[in-house]
């Protein structure tokens, strides 16, 4: 009978704490609209041959020649900067080389992590990056093979191929795990940080950082929308000459 009022009592107690726990989180929600297309169209053939292999550089379920629209909010990764945020555990990304593009465009990680980068391709490629986060040059190697690279510090590494000078893609280094992409309707949320005073990025590849500072208060969804691109650039960043201070 003792044994099972101490089982009922740590279960009780074990349920209080993780309702308190729930209620001490905060959360926001939001939409990403984005105004205009902000990608240039990429130029390339539709395929070449070399040394007798054809290697198709577009989009394999689309006709040859034909330049699907780019889906500017797959673009879009949206995160928590401030004190208080859990880090990630690290992990293994990867990046594909495929089809002469890098797949996925783009890369999120916790720092520390790394990132493999395969070639599927039945040619020769390379993988480089000159960003400051991290730079690197993985030389030339043929199809079947891999590299791997770690990323120990946060920020945006922009990689290229020194081969097919045409192929990028970036991979978002983060020190929180208070991140999210947007939903196909621009939608998203983050949940399960601790109320405080937060610093809300938005980054598009093309269109760069946009900055807001929110508090969010226990048990509260505010609901925080970014227009891009709009006048509300990253507050690290130099006004250019002439522009509203």
């Amino acid at each position: 009978m003792n044994s099972l009022i101490a089982l009922f009592t740590l279960v009780t107690c074990g349920t209080a704490s993780a309702l308190t726990a729930a209620a001490r989180e905060a959360s926001i929600t939001g939409r990403v609209i984005i105004t205009k297309v902000m990608t240039k169209k990429r130029v390339t053939l539709p395929s070449y041959d070399l040394r007798g292999v054809t290697v198709n550089s577009g989009d394999p379920d689309k006709p040859p020649g034909s330049n699907p629209a780019v889906d500017e909010l797959s673009r879009v990764v949206i995160y928590l900067e401030g004190p208080g945020l859990k880090a990630a555990t690290p992990t293994q990304g990867t990046l594909a080389q495929k089809n002469r593009h890098f797949d996925p465009e783009i890369v999120v990680v916790p720092v520390g992590s790394s990132v493999s980068f395969p070639n599927d391709d039945p040619i020769f490629h390379n993988v480089f990056s000159l960003s400051k986060v991290k730079q690197f040059d993985l030389g030339y190697y043929p199809s079947g093979e891999t590299r791997s690279v770690k990323f120990d510090r946060p920020g945006v590494v922009q990689v290229y191929c020194h081969i097919h000078p045409d192929m990028s893609a970036a991979i978002v280094v983060l020190s929180t795990g208070s991140w999210t992409r947007p939903a196909p309707d621009g939608g998203y949320s983050l949940s399960g940080f601790p109320p405080g005073t937060y610093d809300l990025v938005v980054w598009h590849r093309s269109a760069g950082f946009f900055r807001r500072q929110i508090t969010v208060s226990e048990g509260s969804t505010p609901a925080e929308d970014f227009v891009i691109p709009v006048n509300e650039p990253d507050s690290n960043a130099t006004p250019k000459p002439g522009s509203p201070k």
